[in-house]
């Protein structure tokens, strides 16, 4: 990976985790505030919280990938390290969908008579689990990775010692 490449995704990064940090004061300061009146159709408090967490789950994820991406420029990321990374981002994605199911859970008894809409939230929270399983592949990939790096290690170490 190319360093305009690194510094670029490493300054999308920034942006991003930046400004998920000021949305989730904002949402913050909206729940301790109290300057937001709930009108009684949903209940704004859990909803914010659990907002709050999401954001937080986002940001997990976001400083993970840095560390992955630093790694891949140091040409570190074929090692056992890596894998603390990519664990954070598979716990931070099954996080995320559990915040969503509770959110679905939250919002289902008010669609009683349309309960589409808790079924289609049903289904983006099952595709979120998705996109877990699909890092996780992308785990055994790197563990694939990783062991065929310790062998051909090892086996350069043999060759070494013969010649």
């Amino acid at each position: 990976m190319g360093k305009l490449t690194v510094r670029a995704l490493h300054a999308v990064l920034v942006v991003v985790l930046t400004g998920t940090v000021f949305v989730q004061a904002l949402m913050v300061w909206a729940l301790v505030s109290g300057n937001d009146p709930e009108d009684g159709s949903l209940p704004l408090t859990p909803l914010r919280v659990i907002t709050i967490l999401g954001i937080g789950t986002a940001q997990v994820a976001l400083v993970c990938v840095w560390r992955l991406v630093t790694m891949v420029r140091r040409g570190t990321v074929f090692s056992h390290v890596a894998f603390r990374y990519v664990d954070g981002i598979i716990g931070a994605i099954v996080a995320a969908a559990l915040l969503w199911f509770t959110v679905t859970a939250i919002n289902a008894p008010g669609q009683r008579e349309d309960p589409g809409v808790t079924l289609i939230m049903g289904g983006i929270g099952l595709a979120i689990l998705g996109v877990a399983l699909i890092v996780l592949v992308l785990r055994m990939l790197l563990a694939q990775a990783v062991a065929r790096d310790v062998e051909a290690a090892r086996m350069q170490a043999e060759l070494d010692e013969v010649i």
